[in-house]
């Protein structure tokens, strides 16, 4: 027995379709039109540091087509923003602003939170 071997040497007993299986065990994101997603806009200071973000959750839609809505909402909010999990977040409190776009875009969109 070699005690020499190498970290990428994987213990794999039984492999089938080659080395990367990730696309087969990726489920696919089902692309609903843009009124028939209930999104919610919630303004949250939770978890950043005393900065208030409006977060926009709720979307059934491609990351593609999140990417350019962020785009879009960053462009009118005059501010930055990120895309993580399929939840858009804007800095700063848009939530009023954000809920006349979305809705004027077909998106069934309301203000959650308080």
């Amino acid at each position: 027995m070699s005690s020499s071997k190498s970290k990428s040497d994987k213990r794999v007993v039984y492999q089938e379709f080659g080395n990367d299986n990730s696309a087969a065990v990726e489920r696919p994101v089902q692309e609903l039109p843009a009124n028939q997603q209930n999104v919610r806009v919630q303004a949250t200071r939770a978890g950043k540091k005393g900065k208030t973000v409006t977060v926009i959750t709720g979307f059934q839609s491609k990351p593609e087509t999140l990417t350019a809505l962020l785009k879009q909402l960053k462009t009118q909010c005059g501010t930055g923003g990120t895309l993580k999990d399929n939840v858009i977040e804007i800095q700063g409190d848009h939530k009023q602003k954000i809920l006349e776009i979305l809705i004027k875009l077909g998106y069934k969109a309301k203000i959650s939170g308080g």
